[in-house]
């Protein structure tokens, strides 16, 4: 109804209009959230694991990814006696015959489980035992129907606001993060992808066995990967932790195409490095939860780092069409999405940055750090724009999930990136991103290319050397601009302070 009423007021075509009308959209979307929010936290379950997700979607409104980010510590645990006999149905067993100790009281809650320490009776290993909840799994078949019956209720008030897609993805993906035995195969898969780094921070930790609702992994002790205070003890260096995470999550996405879909700070520890690590630097960063993975078909994978890396080069007619083209490719982006997607997709204010002859005005390189003023522009145009937000759900509608879920990763990425603060350049985590699109392309193209094809394995080196270089130089321009820009205020800064 709040909606309803929203969409039947009408605001004057100035600057006051346009803000109050923002400020009527902002502030009905909150409300909604909140009490939504609210409905979830009382239900408990996969409703709270909804609305978690719905926390870090980078395409919502921002009140209602605000809102919902109190669900994040809305998880309470499972008590004792419940546990133990959840041992005893999936081992047929106590917990007394695998653990020599087990600590009563929870490490870690989530919406799905909860996480206790234990001493192994076989091995004296200090390990992590996962428990699920086991009450999810009796709700979890009626809640998945009745949230998506509810969504095709708002899809019938509001046609053009289209949220089915959020019940389809969760009826797909919570079936297998509730089976502990899958994400044991996911951890053994990501092990396999980086077992042929000589020198990675990224380590996972050995699971010991695993049932359908208990699993029992290696116990690692760190900090969360954005504990600042932590870093600054251990004289570990905040940029060399952002870059890698970002390196981690490009060599997912674009080397081996099996990606983790939620590498929040939530699920990442940082530890000094092990003796025998296959670290460069005195830090490793350890991945948690892999109950959640997606699998990139090699056409997919190879022609969204075609995608990032033609945003990345310099504007002209046909670097616009290769854009364009590949946006085709990759979610079925027409003309009149297009810019939406490319804003949608990098977080930047694309909304208003294409020439009359739809040459873009700069690379994603050229546009430098992402500001809260430019942010506050996107929000800005979504409410001035007559029918962006009705667009902006019908691309979510039609692109493949599994790009959505990428939106969600590279989002996740730069807010990282942002949490711990870092030093170096705002556009280091696309330029990351850039090597290893850079890298896909020219290792997909010596998978394809005959052996006897000089000419195209020519054009092939010279295009994968041409971006390397030219990465390495908007590095090394992009740290020196940003180290400068940086001194100069601290330096206004202090004369200020001086005057």
């Amino acid at each position: 109804m709040d909606y309803k009423a929203l969409f039947r007021k009408t605001w004057d075509e100035t600057d006051e209009g346009y803000a109050q009308r923002h400020n009527d959209y902002e502030e009905t979307h909150r409300k909604a959230a909140t009490r939504l929010m609210e409905a979830m936290r009382k239900l408990g379950g996969i409703y709270i694991k909804l609305g978690q997700h719905l926390s870090t979607v980078q395409l919502v409104p921002l009140p209602w990814s605000q809102a919902m980010k109190p669900l994040q510590d809305q998880c309470f645990p499972t008590p004792l006696e419940a546990l133990q006999e959840l041992f005893l149905a999936e081992t047929g067993a106590p917990m007394s015959f695998f653990f020599s100790s087990f600590d009563p009281e929870p490490i870690g809650v989530a919406s799905l489980a909860q996480v206790h320490r234990a001493v192994d009776r076989e091995s004296g290993r200090l390990v992590a035992v996962k428990c699920m909840h086991p009450d999810i799994e009796e709700f979890s078949a009626i809640d998945m129907r009745t949230t998506t019956f509810l969504l095709r209720i708002v899809k019938r008030v509001f046609p053009e606001f289209e949220f089915t897609w959020l019940g389809e993805e969760m009826e797909a993906n919570l079936p297998l993060e509730m089976d502990f035995r899958h994400e044991a195969a996911n951890a053994a898969r990501c092990v396999k992808d980086f077992s042929s780094l000589e020198k990675t921070t990224f380590v996972i930790p050995d699971v010991l066995w695993a049932k359908k609702r208990v699993m029992v992994m290696e116990f690692i002790k760190g900090a969360r990967v954005d504990d600042l205070d932590y870093l600054a003890r251990h004289k570990i260096d905040r940029n060399l932790v952002s870059r890698e995470i970002a390196e981690i999550t490009s060599r997912m996405i674009y080397i081996t195409g099996f990606f983790h879909g939620d590498l929040h700070a939530g699920n990442l520890l940082i530890r000094p490095a092990q003796p025998n690590t296959r670290s460069p630097y005195n830090f490793e960063v350890v991945l948690l939860d892999h109950g959640l993975y997606f699998d990139l078909p090699t056409d997919l994978r190879v022609n969204y780092a075609r995608f990032w890396l033609s945003l990345m080069a310099r504007p002209s007619p046909a670097v616009e069409l290769e854009r364009r083209r590949y946006a085709k490719l990759v979610a079925n982006i027409s003309d009149e999405g297009y810019v939406l997607f490319v804003t949608a997709i990098s977080g930047r204010a694309a909304v208003d940055g294409v020439d009359a002859d739809g040459t873009g005005r700069q690379s994603m390189l050229e546009m430098g750090a992402n500001t809260d003023e430019e942010k506050k522009k996107v929000r800005k145009a979504m409410v001035q724009q007559e029918g962006l937000l009705p667009q902006l759900f019908a691309l979510l509608r039609t692109m493949p999930r599994k790009l959505v879920m990428l939106f969600k990763v590279n989002d996740l990425n730069r807010a990282l990136d942002l949490a711990l603060q870092t030093t170096h350049s705002p556009v280091r985590v696309f330029l990351i991103l850039a090597e290893y699109c850079n890298l896909a392309i020219r290792l997909d193209d010596l998978d394809h290319m005959p052996p006897l094809s000089f000419g195209d394995r020519l054009s092939s080196w010279w295009r994968f050397q041409s971006w390397k270089w030219t990465l390495k130089m908007w590095t090394v321009g992009a740290d020196a601009k940003y180290a400068l820009e940086r001194w100069r205020g601290r330096a206004s800064k202090e004369l200020t302070i001086d005057l």
